[in-house]
């Protein structure tokens, strides 16, 4: 996000009506007040911003694009209230809390004076937080740590279709875009002896990292980075990519939105040369995008048709997450009808 081209100081003795008044002009407010005001404050803008009608939609696109619009317009205005920051990641405010370990995994060392948003501030301070404690992954039977920036495998379903699905080898397997590490750790507690994980962000590549050495898995998991497929060939090879085709609006938003579906096509495209005879491709992938008329599903069977891969089967469930039977939100009838699928592919 571009710095603000208007920045004034604010303190406890703003109002919300005034402070949001700035925001939506697009004027920042520098916090000299207390931190915890702040955070009521911020709690005020958001509340009003959230009262703002959104526009009507008249088809699934539409009410994805406007949907979208909203979120970013809310993100702009919500981002106008500006913390001050030490060089040590200390922040100079009464009740400032101490967020330097926080702010030091996701920032690293500062050297200097800073400021960030408050919002961003608070993301950091629960990245910190999921960090420490860890997510419980069922299928796994243990806990993932993901790291700032990484995308937290709390959609549960998409693990347990990879946990449940008949391995067709045990040798080797590569796990394309490993996130966090879960699946590559999932493939290995399920007796894969060695299972190659690729990806190209470096903070995804350090939470694997970690990740796989917390859960006592190095001696099988190799962790490298590479633009999707590894050397060689692997009777096994898993990829969960981003499900909807759209511009992501933030660096963690390409675990959700891959534009133009460039992720999937290139493992589509690259997979039947990477498999062994009579391997198998998973590819797991929910039909969001279907529902929202973003991508129809003749596409994707067309891009499966042109790769040289056929379908040899394909299991499908319903998302667990609350978003799924939440009435009030933007995209209810499309994400009630999401199945997330694992497509069993090969070549032909």
């Amino acid at each position: 996000m571009p710095a603000p081209k208007r920045v004034v100081i604010a303190d406890d003795r703003i109002t919300a009506d005034a402070a949001y008044r700035l925001a939506c002009e697009g004027t920042a407010m520098l916090w000299r007040g207390d931190f915890q005001n702040a955070r009521q404050l911020l709690q005020a803008l958001a509340r009003r911003a959230d009262r703002k009608p959104g526009k009507a939609a008249t088809t699934p696109v539409e009410s994805f694009n406007f949907h979208r619009q909203a979120q970013s317009q809310r993100a702009r205005t919500l981002a106008m209230l500006l913390m001050p920051f030490n060089a040590d990641h200390t922040i100079p405010l009464r009740r400032a809390p101490d967020v330097t370990a926080a702010c030091t995994e996701a920032y690293g060392v500062a050297g200097e004076p800073y400021v960030a948003t408050l919002r961003e501030l608070l993301g950091l301070i629960g990245a910190h937080e999921w960090r420490k404690t860890g997510v419980e992954i069922a299928a796994l039977g243990d806990k993932i740590h993901p790291h700032y920036g990484v995308f937290a495998p709390v959609r549960g379903e998409y693990v347990a279709l990879v946990a449940d699905m008949a391995l067709p080898a045990t040798n080797l397997a590569f796990d394309i875009g490993t996130g966090t590490g879960v699946l590559a750790a999932l493939l290995a507690r399920r007796g894969v002896k060695r299972v190659v994980a690729t990806d190209q962000d470096a903070r995804a590549l350090a939470c694997a990292t970690e990740n796989v050495n917390r859960l006592g898995l190095a001696a099988q998991i190799e962790i490298i980075e590479a633009d999707l497929f590894p050397p060689g060939r692997a009777p096994l090879i898993v990829c969960n990519p981003p499900w909807i085709p759209a511009r992501p609006s933030s660096p963690i938003e390409y675990a959700v939105y891959d534009p133009d579906s460039k992720m999937l096509r290139g493992f589509l495209q690259g997979l039947a040369q990477h498999l062994e005879p009579g391997g198998e491709g998973w590819l797991i992938l929910s039909d969001l995008a279907e529902h929202l008329g973003l991508r129809p599903r003749a596409d994707l069977l067309a891009w499966i048709e042109a790769c040289g891969l056929t379908v040899l089967g394909r299991k499908d469930v319903r998302p667990i997450h609350p978003r799924a039977s939440d009435a009030s939100d933007a995209l209810h009838a499309a994400r009630a009808a999401e199945v997330t699928s694992l497509w069993r592919l090969g070549a032909r």
